[in-house]
């Protein structure tokens, strides 16, 4: 991460040594490992927190444009009342089969009653 090659660690851990003496060292290695710890979450902390806002803000910027973009269209439709709204989406219907035509059946025609003809008589 820093570029430190195993020569410098080894040059530093030898340092610390000296300065420390060999009974402190193991303790201040654990402390410095606890500090170093509490940074790392700390800075991860930081930056989910700013990656959060950062997408909230986004949010919050595209609501915006959407909420102006909608007041545009409806200003434009009460300035304009002539053009006539958009039509709704087509629905697609489903054809459906044509239906067979049979002819309905026709009753008999009768011939009009000729009055100067005699009727049959009708039975009782």
């Amino acid at each position: 991460m820093f570029g430190i090659s195993f020569s410098e660690l080894l040059l530093v851990g030898l340092v610390a040594l000296l300065v420390l003496g060999p009974e402190r060292l193991p303790g201040a290695a654990r402390t410095a490992g606890l500090w170093i710890g509490r940074l790392k979450r700390s800075f991860n902390a930081i930056k989910m927190e700013v990656e959060r806002e950062i997408g909230a803000d986004d949010i919050r910027r595209q609501l915006h444009n959407e909420h102006i973009l909608q007041m545009e269209q409806e200003a434009k439709r009460i300035l304009n009342p002539l053009t006539p709204p958009a039509p709704p989406p087509a629905v697609a219907v489903p054809e459906q089969p044509a239906a067979t035509l049979t002819p309905a059946p026709v009753a008999p025609t009768t011939a009009p009653e000729q009055p100067d003809q005699p009727q049959p008589p009708r039975a009782p």
